[in-house]
């Protein structure tokens, strides 16, 4: 028996648990994150006896005699302070870490009201966040302290809500005090538990299975093989080549496979049963190169080859403009998989609803791509099924494939009862979708005075196991590798390959991550082969309004490269060991694909409810949406209703993904309050009750491969140039990063994601990388090389504004282009410091690599 005090109740417990089970599973405490288990990310911070320590690494036997105290426990004093400060600073995006941050804070506290910056990162050591990049959350902290220092009384923040107005986030509140509901906090009568049997290797021929001895555990509920789908066995977002279950005489294609379903009345119980289930697999020699797939003998991975798709992009002629240019540059370049490393694990909760309904709970990046997938899984008819999102605690691209909730949904399809199934953090860094690794070969060339003159590349992506949307990140790969820059001749080979390692899928960055590494490092030797500087070769040939990139599109009058170069020119030069690289990123999907942004606008109790299913993943959607709806009608965000995204009430208004939902959704929305502002001149909010108007935006734009002189292969492109400083160690110092954004909807939103985006960026070039051998991966959460707030160097962000266009008030998404240039802007502060041109990723023989 074990006795301690919670929030000032003494509790009695008689069994030795994991205390975050104990806080979360018996006393339904769940500011208390469970984000690794593993003591590694800080989700899980409580106060013990006055110091903040991970509940994850304790148990009730391990705190017996002690005082234990969540966010729960706090002073209504100390919840007002932690929520203004946060709120107010812009610390919150997903939310999923902040509760954690908080509790950190507060040990602080309790040793010094007066910490320094550098006392603030300390206490932050234990915490990982994947989406401020800090800097936000210090600032909280130190506006926390002087808070509760000064006795100051926390101030009613007012707000218009109005476009360019640093507004606090209409989460923010909910997410710091750990009230936000994410999909692994709910708790219902009746919930069972699933898991799910994987694969024991990479590629094996799944022979038999024996399911009979698990059935008989007491507990155990069903368990689930490939024969009790009702549906369609196959998923995925463009091909379906994704089996939801493998099915016996079929081979596996990766550790994720999964080959049976196990629901239990307790998830302990479930994962004891998946050790009854024998099964018959005949281990196979994996693939685990895209090369190695190429070859003519290599095994079929997929019936259909193991080619996933293959691009040919050509635009003036390369080989001759390359052939009569006076200085040539080719250099083969490597990048990783690397892990998006979300806080928040994959969950799902499903739950009957009526005869032979549906209603599942869960955090995506698309309720209708879940919506798609599950139907035709279950072979559910539309009006049988229901996807609602919960607080999404990170995406990144990474919560855009099925994970766990088609397998929640067909658990709780057949047996009729509500069933959760969560992802642990290894099984989800298993299973999960990478930033694809790729092999690229670059040649550049200029004339005599820097000028650019073509490019050719060759790109070879291990799209994994699956496809997932490896063809699409390809062609953004593609699309983007002659860089932001105004010449007219490039030749683009690119080939998406299976492999039996990891699928790799959307990721921040979307292909031109890789590409533009290359791109850019590429000029880096031209410049000293001209005689100029790194910052010269790309002014001179930076894209200017009017001028046509080497996609053939013109470049529209918002465009700001040059500006952003300006903006950083004189840090560039202030600084000895000083990198800088420019790139471009497109908002929408585009290349002729159909993309629609649509949103709701109804008036329930005589307030506007804003309606669409836009995932807002932390990125800030909800709140922009918010001031838009502000801005058209010129009313208070306090008359404003956010609903989160349900497939019965909010209009399909595409995936978050492609930087696309402020330009598409926020323009939909825009249409939406502008018809209320119509409908308003003739009639007041208690007339329109119950009215609802829709607004939709279509993006139109051209083939890739289109005959068109000019074609437009997106809505639009955001502009960036970054640069990375050095000291003499090595280390980097400072970051600066001007961004043109066309208009900053909201100021401190941007910043955020800027901020974000960097350190996300310098953890690409510096220290990630998911490490796989013979495609299986050997990394764990804490070794994945995630940058923590000691670690993360000053940076500076510029905000450039200058488009005037109607088109969503101006805006350009943001949220991918953030973390693109970091890495080559690190290699080429790297160049400057030792001389050594570094062309693989993370790079090496570094301050913080060897």
């Amino acid at each position: 028996m074990f006795e301690f005090i919670l929030n000032g109740e003494k509790k009695v417990v008689n069994e030795n648990k994991k205390l975050l089970r104990y806080l979360r599973d018996d006393c339904n405490i769940t500011s208390v994150k469970n984000g690794c288990s593993e003591g590694a990310c800080g989700t899980c911070m409580v106060i013990v006896d006055g110091k903040p320590i991970k509940a994850c690494i304790l148990t009730t036997e391990k705190v017996s005699g002690k005082e234990i105290t969540t966010i729960e426990g706090f002073t209504e004093r100390e919840k007002e302070v932690f929520a203004y400060a946060f709120t107010e600073a812009g610390a919150v995006q997903c939310g999923f870490c902040i509760p954690g941050m908080v509790i950190s804070a507060k040990g602080l506290f309790n040793r010094t009201l007066s910490p320094t910056k550098e006392e603030i990162k300390k206490a932050l050591i234990g915490n990982i966040c994947r989406c401020t990049g800090y800097v936000k959350i210090e600032k909280a902290i130190m506006m926390a302290a002087e808070t509760f220092r000064e006795n100051i009384e926390v101030p009613r923040v007012e707000c218009k809500g109005l476009v360019g107005e640093p507004m606090g986030r209409v989460d923010a509140r909910e997410k710091t005090l750990g009230i936000a509901e994410y999909t692994d906090d709910i708790r219902m009568d009746g919930l069972l538990y699933g898991v799910a049997l994987r694969s024991k290797y990479p590629r094996a021929l799944f022979k038999g299975i024996d399911i009979s001895e698990a059935e008989k555990i007491q507990g155990v509920i069903k368990v689930v093989t490939s024969e009790d789908i009702p549906g369609e066995r196959y998923l995925g977002h463009l091909k379906k080549d994704t089996p939801a279950l493998v099915k016996v005489g079929e081979e596996t294609r990766y550790l994720g496979d999964a080959i049976a379903l196990v629901v239990a009345e307790t998830e302990d119980i479930a994962r004891e049963a998946l050790n009854h289930i024998i099964v018959d697999l005949q281990e196979l020699k994996p693939v685990s190169s895209p090369r190695e797939a190429m070859k003519e003998d290599a095994p079929k991975i997929h019936p259909d080859g193991n080619i996933l798709v293959h691009e040919h992009l050509v635009r003036g002629n390369a080989d001759e403009a390359i052939k009569n240019s006076k200085y040539v540059v080719t250099n083969k370049y490597k990048v990783p998989f690397t892990e998006h490393a979300y806080l928040e694990p994959e969950s799902a909760v499903a739950v009957p609803d009526g005869d032979d309904g549906l209603i599942v709970y869960t955090g995506t990046q698309s309720v209708y791509d879940d919506f798609r997938e599950i139907s035709s899984l279950l072979n559910l008819k539309e009006d049988k099924l229901r996807i609602i999102s919960k607080y999404v605690g990170g995406g990144f691209g990474g919560k855009e494939d099925m994970s766990c909730q088609h397998h929640t949904a067909l658990l709780a399809y057949l047996t009729k009862r509500p069933v959760k199934m969560t992802l642990r953090r290894q099984e989800s860094i298993v299973v999960s979708t990478k930033r694809h690794a790729m092999e690229m070969e670059f040649t550049t060339a200029c004339d005599e005075n820097g000028k650019l003159t073509a490019m050719k590349a060759e790109i070879i992506a291990d799209s994994g196991a699956y496809a997932s949307l490896g063809g699409p990140v390809l062609q953004r790969a593609c699309t983007h590798a002659a860089g932001p820059y105004n010449y007219q001749n490039m030749v683009i080979d690119g080939i998406s390959v299976y492999t039996n390692n990891t699928p790799g899928g959307a990721f921040r960055g979307f292909g031109v991550t890789q590409s533009a590494f290359a791109t850019e490092c590429n000029l880096n030797k031209l410049a000293e082969m001209v005689g100029i500087d790194p910052f010269e070769i790309r002014m001179i040939n930076a894209i200017r309004p009017g001028q046509v990139l080497p996609n053939g599109q013109i470049a529209d009058e918002g465009t700001a490269l040059v500006e952003t170069l300006e903006a950083v020119k004189d840090v560039y030069y202030a600084n000895k060991y000083a990198g800088i690289a420019c790139v471009f990123k497109n908002a929408g999907v585009g290349v002729g694909i159909p993309d629609t942004g649509r949103c709701k606008v109804k008036i329930i109790d005589g307030k506007v409810h804003i309606r669409t299913s836009a995932a807002c993943i932390g990125q800030g959607l909800a709140t922009v949406v918010v001031q838009i709806v502000s801005e058209v009608l010129k009313i208070s965000p306090s008359k404003i209703v956010y609903e989160k995204p349900d497939t019965r009430i909010t209009p399909d208004s595409g995936t978050t993904t492609a930087s696309r939902q402020t330009v598409f959704t926020g323009e939909a929305t825009r249409i939406a309050a502008l018809k209320l502002k119509e409908a308003l001149k003739d009639k007041s909010i208690e007339d329109l009750e119950g009215v609802e108007f829709l607004g939709e935006y279509l993006g139109v734009t051209d083939k890739m491969g289109s005959d068109k002189e000019n074609p437009v292969s997106h809505v639009a492109y955001g502009f960036a140039t970054q640069v990375v400083i050095l000291d003499e160690k090595g280390k980097v110092e400072k970051v600066v990063a001007a961004h043109d954004v066309g208009r900053a909807i909201n100021p401190k939103n941007v910043q955020g994601q800027i901020e974000g985006g960097v350190v996300m960026g310098l953890g690409y070039g510096l220290t990630e990388n998911y490490v796989i051998e013979d495609s299986t991966p050997k990394s764990k959460f804490g070794t994945l090389g995630l940058l923590r707030a000691t670690q993360v160097p000053e940076i500076e962000s510029m905000i450039i504004e200058k488009n005037t266009q109607e088109l969503s008030f101006g805006a350009k998404g943001v949220g991918e282009i953030t973390c693109i240039p970091t890495a080559p802007a690190a290699q080429g502060a790297y160049y400057k410091l030792d001389g050594k041109f570094r062309t693989e990723l993370p790079l090496r023989n570094t301050f913080y690599k060897k």
